[in-house]
């Protein structure tokens, strides 16, 4: 066992058992199938956040790797678009989802005698803008992996010695994080980009975003597929239409971890693009 991993088991054991935000993303599998070896299945519970900004695909995930791996699983309802601070889409938009989260959770873990609530943020995040680490803090949640180091990296290839069919999935944050600050966040809205992005699937693209600015939709491919799309973008642009945008565009740029935060400082100082 590598430095890293003892560490993250040694802060498990102290922590003695466990409520985990579980998202079905390669961290939080990875952090609750190696609590359900460090913990066993009476000290540890994987917990699924349930909203519309939860694409199906990520809630299949999280529910069949915690089948086929024995994972203690239970979801739980969300009620992030009663609030007015989250639907409205501010650039601290995670701040709000991830209080309501971190209170539901900690209901769960009361409720089942659970000591400590965690997360996935690993260490990479600390680098970027995460705004719902503040909501992590302000409810005691702890990062395990972030605290033992692991970045997203390794993480992966833990995974895949592990045997997770995670271990190269593409990262998926929530539907919500697909729509521009300041678009309001509506189911519609977000069954737009999910619809957009379930077509763009089926044609074979694997890592790749549909990013929402009302009536446009801008599409970000990763590089390696980026070649394509645009040799092929009349059934791209077409997979977009047919999910309800009026406009389609090309990001030449190509998927890039953060973009979205990239343009924070411009939102906050009133600058568009």
């Amino acid at each position: 066992m590598t430095d890293k991993l003892q560490h993250l088991k040694s802060i498990l054991l102290e922590c003695e058992s466990v409520c985990i935000g579980y998202s079905g993303g390669v961290d939080s599998v990875f952090l609750a199938r190696f609590a359900l070896d460090v913990l066993g299945p009476e000290r540890m519970l994987a917990v699924t956040g349930i909203s519309p900004a939860v694409p199906q695909v990520q809630l299949d995930v999280a529910r069949g790797v915690a089948r086929d791996f024995g994972i203690p699983h239970i979801e739980v309802d969300t009620l992030e678009f009663e609030d007015p601070n989250y639907t409205s889409n501010p650039v601290n938009r995670c701040y709000f989802c991830k209080s309501e989260l971190w209170v539901r959770l900690s209901a769960v873990a009361a409720q089942h005698g659970l000591r400590t609530v965690l997360d996935g943020s690993n260490a990479d995040d600390a680098s970027d803008y995460r705004p719902g680490m503040q909501a992590a803090r302000e409810r005691e949640v702890r990062s395990p992996l972030l605290e033992a180091g692991l970045t997203k990296a390794e993480i992966r290839a833990e995974s895949k010695a592990l045997g997770l069919p995670t271990w190269e999935q593409p990262s998926a944050p929530c539907l919500s994080s697909r729509l521009a600050y300041g678009v309001a966040v509506t189911r519609e809205r977000l069954g737009q980009v999910e619809r957009a992005e379930a077509a763009l699937r089926a044609l074979g693209y694997r890592e790749f975003r549909v990013r929402h600015h009302g009536d446009c939709a801008r599409l970000e491919f990763a590089p390696t597929e980026l070649t394509r799309a645009a040799e092929a973008w009349a059934e791209a642009a077409r997979a977009a239409r047919e999910a309800g945008f009026g406009r389609v565009l090309l990001d030449v740029d190509g998927y890039r971890r953060g973009a979205l935060n990239a343009a924070v400082p411009l939102v906050q100082l009133g600058v568009s693009r």
